[in-house]
């Protein structure tokens, strides 16, 4: 049973399962895989991926190549390929190939040394093209000097080919059609191989943007396509904490450290038993909200352990639950609030608050 101090995060994998299957809807022929780096968005990758296994995901995308022996161990004993975006760094094969790992390809080097590997092994990779990003991928010269190499005939078996869309949360960015005409041209090269341009995001710009598999992220997690609510997505991460305390504010009293927030008025205030070690982002008080007393309710103040929120006229007893994230206090919303995005509210929750599972995982 949670204390009555500590904050609780609820995870619900059937809401997984729902925008799942929102984005198999949208994107119908095209295989669905999961970006679940940085232990699946902050909410465990074990638990996350196994539910994205039994819904039918058979593709894993991480960053790290220890992401991926850990999501292995997780997935043990069922058919799953597990892309590494990190690539072949030095010294990694070894342990690329005790994990079945696929690393994903992104500089000349990297294919190279993949040559070698290739031949002695049949390593497998993917291969990632820079169409406009300027994060990782080989550009599109450097992609004709492979295929134009003596030795690349034969040498590399590439399971796919992607990129990664710099604009896609803006539907009417010019830089996305830009970018879907250069991996147009990349394929080109790569005759034959299976492709992937479109993320979270780039799954809802329309079938152009789909070819053979979305790498969902951030919407399977409840996170909208365009960085705001959608209402076709099932908030996944539920943070909620009791409220300690409930304060009388007369006018000029201040809350908190220095002179952040000062009372104009007499107003009621609730001391919650959260703050930015268990993931609320400092940077929200005075912009952002919780659900407490049935409506949303300012934030006033947050500090390590504490935050403080305007009661209004709401009626609230000690011990009562504030959301601070779920299906009221949603999590584009909050993301705005702190002036980020909801990847980032997602993995700075801490694991100091109690977790639970709602929905099978197996």
């Amino acid at each position: 049973m949670t204390p009555p101090d500590r904050a609780r995060l609820t995870i619900d994998l059937d809401a997984l399962a729902h925008n799942r299957a929102v984005l198999a809807a949208e994107a119908p022929g095209a295989e669905i895989a999961a970006v679940v780096k940085s232990d699946g968005y902050g909410l465990g990758v074990g638990p996350v991926a196994r539910r994205l296994h039994t819904e039918g995901t058979r593709s894993f995308f991480v960053a790290r190549i220890a992401e991926g022996e850990a999501l292995r161990n997780e997935l043990a004993g069922r058919d799953a390929k597990i892309y590494v975006l990190d690539g072949l760094r030095a010294g990694s094969a070894g342990r690329m190939a005790a994990s079945a790992l696929t690393p994903v390809i992104s500089t000349l080097d990297q294919a190279y040394d993949a040559m070698a590997l290739t031949a002695q092994s049949g390593l497998e990779i993917a291969m990632q093209i820079d169409t406009g990003m300027n994060r990782q991928g080989l550009s599109l010269a450097e992609a004709r000097a492979l295929t134009n190499a003596p030795e690349y005939p034969g040498n590399l078996r590439i399971v796919l080919i992607m990129s990664h869309l710099g604009s896609a949360a803006d539907p009417q960015a010019t830089r996305n059609a830009q970018q879907l005409a250069r991996f147009g041209d990349a394929l080109a090269l790569f005759p034959g191989a299976r492709a992937s341009l479109a993320a979270s995001a780039g799954c809802f710009l329309g079938a152009d943007y789909h070819h053979d598999m979305i790498r969902a992220g951030i919407s399977l997690f409840g996170g909208g396509p365009e960085e705001r609510p959608d209402p076709r997505l099932k908030a996944v991460a539920t943070l909620t904490a009791p409220i300690l305390d409930i304060r009388d504010l007369k006018p000029g009293d201040r809350v908190g450290y220095g002179s952040s927030f000062t009372a104009d008025r007499s107003m009621r205030v609730a001391v919650v038993a959260a703050g930015y070690t268990d993931g609320v982002i400092r940077a929200a008080m005075g912009k952002g909200h919780a659900w407490a007393a049935g409506a949303l309710r300012p934030l006033l103040a947050v500090n390590m352990d504490l935050l403080v929120i305007d009661l209004g006229e709401g009626r609230a007893e000690i011990g009562d639950q504030v959301e601070l994230l779920g299906s009221h206090a949603l999590l584009d919303d909050v993301a705005t609030a702190a002036g980020t995005v909801a990847h980032e509210i997602l993995v700075r929750l801490s694991t100091r608050a109690e977790r639970t599972y709602l929905g099978a995982s197996v």
